[in-house]
């Protein structure tokens, strides 16, 4: 399918610009009754597009400059297990959800990104060849629809990263690619910084972290892998997308192995103020494709927008109904409401949880470091 012609995702990063990745897909349409926990299965695209499209809609409104498809874990060996669905296929959930997000995309200038994550394959058997033959297909599915670029993303191995990459760059295309490990590395204990060294030689053009693990610690995990690629003399653009939720336990398993998991994850959730602090940390580290991951709403996606508005030169549509750093309580009736309406207080806020025989944080399920 042709395309019409507009600037790509290396074209914008070459040129330096801030690219807004959009939020997650899975947990937000599953707390609205779209996903099934669990396996997490992207058959939405085919039974309820018009919730994947408002989605989408909502993304770009609060200035999403990339529209995911929602492929995520839509490989036929996790369908399969899934049991989720008998009767669509990943080819079909393929063609809807790319349809979907390039119809929104173009309503806003936005790009569309074709994303493939890990397999159940390659943790029961670790096949080279099946594993391949699994991302091929889902790249050829992706090849026959108008996309711009594809994400390798969501890999807890950065060898099966690696055969993701390999495969999804026979397609000609721009390929990011993201792992969802911790600063302590991956599941086989490789470090973040050989991570990188192993994505760009095998062709990543942009590597990064996204997922399982909140802001601070994935702006930490990234800045290791780009101390990796300036050690080995390699050179790619940069992203994150991490977890809309406090992980202060920087486990090696991510927010999987907390107890609150996946149902009670709500009192973790970022504030708006929480991304701001998170959008200018990823900017000032070299970082220029800025998004995030499971918990990560539209108003998250919105404060990176609005933080980073004086680089990228505009306000999204969405910040017409939102006062920058709470000017909107200015006209607020009560006049301790109205002092909130100032950066300062929003800036240095200590929010209560309002539970007061909860713990700050948790004792993780064992990680599995090592494991497979």
């Amino acid at each position: 399918m042709e395309s019409k012609k507009r600037r790509g995702i290396l074209e914008r990063l070459d040129a330096g610009e801030v690219v807004v990745g959009d939020g997650g897909y899975v947990l937000q349409l599953e707390r609205r009754g779209y996903v099934k926990a669990g396996h997490w299965t992207p058959e939405a695209a085919v039974e309820h597009p018009e919730a994947l499209r408002q989605l989408h809609r909502e993304f770009l409104r609060a200035g999403a400059d990339i529209m995911q498809t929602f492929t995520f874990y839509c490989s036929e060996d996790k369908l399969d297990l899934s049991g989720n669905v008998t009767n669509i296929t990943g080819a079909q959930i393929n063609d809807a959800a790319c349809n979907l997000a390039r119809e929104v995309a173009d309503e806003g200038g936005a790009l569309v990104a074709g994303g493939v994550s890990q397999t159940p394959c390659y943790v029961k058997n670790r096949n080279e060849t099946e594993v391949k033959a699994i991302f091929k297909k889902q790249m050829d599915n992706f090849l026959k629809q108008d996309i711009d670029f594809l994400i390798v993303e969501y890999f807890e191995y950065v060898e099966e990263a690696v055969w993701a990459v390999e495969v999804l760059k026979t397609s000609g295309k721009t390929v990011a690619a993201t792992l969802c490990i911790a600063p302590q590395g991956d599941r086989h204990k490789v470090p973040p910084g050989e991570c990188a060294v192993r994505l760009v030689k095998a062709g990543a053009d942009i590597v990064g972290i996204n997922c399982q693990l909140d802001p601070t610690i994935c702006l930490k995990t990234v800045k290791l892998m780009k101390e990796g690629l300036e050690k080995a003399g390699l050179k790619a653009h940069l992203m994150i997308q991490p977890l809309g939720f406090h992980t202060p336990e920087c486990n090696i398993g991510g927010y999987v192995s907390l107890p609150e998991y996946p149902f009670a994850l709500e009192t973790r959730a970022m504030t708006r103020w929480d991304i701001h602090k998170y959008a200018r940390e990823a900017y000032n580290a070299g970082i220029r494709y800025i998004g995030g991951c499971c918990g990560f709403e539209p108003y998250h996606i919105r404060a990176i927008a609005e933080e980073l508005s004086a680089e990228r030169g505009f306000l999204p549509p969405a910040s017409e109904k939102h006062g920058l750093w709470g000017a909107a309580l200015e006209m607020h009736t009560k006049p301790w409401v109205r002092a909130r309406a100032r950066r300062e207080y929003w800036e240095n806020l200590l929010p209560a949880s309002g539970r007061p025989k909860c713990p700050s944080m948790a004792t993780p399920a064992a990680d599995g470091l090592g494991e497979n």
